[in-house]
């Protein structure tokens, strides 16, 4: 069985896309209120033009028992439709070995999900139960998207006589405990910096970037600094600008159009840097 980063790049190429289409469904925010209805109509309309599909585990928890069936009918309707395109639970999990256990249980078997997002807050044993599913990735948490997220991953760290910021240790050590070939980053469009110093210290490892389109980073320099040496290796997330690119009746139609103008443009910032398909 293929590896999540084979599967990755077997998807990537053949749809010739990066994008990551964020399925968070937001009572406030949908058109219909029928959340697997809505879902089943989003997937339907953008599966040949992504590459994943992430949906937000809070969004499917804050409606209890009902809202984990809805989460589990996305996904078996994601394998039924397009069994190819990889399946990413942002769930942020992250606690003590036993506790971590049973979280990587629920994502990988019990829902069977291809990656989850994860927080190595409590350090490389409490990653281990995660990274023992050798055809799962775990994607850790490095700098995010948000505006308060200098508050801590900005901090200056001494590691081995050496100065760096929280985020570049949490880079250095996802290197080290890569020894599976499972795991990713998360790192956020809003910070190119960030990102790039990130691409830099794991040239290879995959990167979830969120944070194009609604939370406003910049695609160009999202892509152009988050992309391994060969043109690949990224996922832009894009949850609201898809979605709800339509509050009528049209709204698949419209996450279509969004989806495909997203691809294109993501395409076009590789076909400028000489990575075409």
């Amino acid at each position: 069985m293929p590896n999540f980063v084979q599967r990755l790049a077997n998807i990537s190429s053949g749809s010739q896309t990066l994008v990551c289409i964020g399925l968070d469904p937001n009572p406030e925010l949908m058109p219909i209120s029928d959340v697997v209805a809505f879902n089943k109509s989003i997937i339907d309309a953008t599966h040949d033009l992504a590459c994943a599909y992430k949906p937000n585990l809070a969004y499917y928890e804050a409606r209890g028992s009902t809202g984990i069936r809805q989460f589990e009918a996305t996904i078996t309707h994601i394998r039924d439709v397009a069994p190819e395109v990889v399946i990413i639970a942002d769930a942020k999990r992250g606690d003590f070995p036993p506790t971590n256990v049973q979280y990587a249980r629920a994502l990988f078997e019990t829902w069977g999900v291809d990656a989850a997002t994860v927080n190595s807050f409590l350090g490389g044993d409490s990653m281990e139960p995660f990274l023992e599913y050798e055809d799962k990735a775990s994607f850790v948490l490095c700098r995010t998207s948000n505006p308060g997220a200098a508050e801590f991953q900005d901090l200056t760290m001494q590691v081995d006589g050496k100065s760096m910021p929280y985020y570049q240790l949490i880079a250095h050590r996802a290197n080290s405990w890569n020894i599976r070939g499972n795991v990713g980053l998360v790192a956020g469009a809003t910070y190119p910096t960030q990102l790039a110093e990130i691409r830099k210290t794991c040239p290879e490892l995959p990167i979830l970037v969120p944070g194009v389109g609604a939370q406003s980073g910049s695609l160009q320099q999202a892509v152009q600094t988050s992309i391994n040496s060969a043109g690949r290796n990224s996922l832009i997330a894009s949850s609201r600008g898809i979605i709800y690119a339509s509050s009528n009746s049209d709204f698949a139609e419209a996450a279509r159009t969004a989806t495909m103008n997203l691809r294109d443009e993501i395409n076009t910032v590789l076909k400028n840097a000489g990575f075409e398909w």
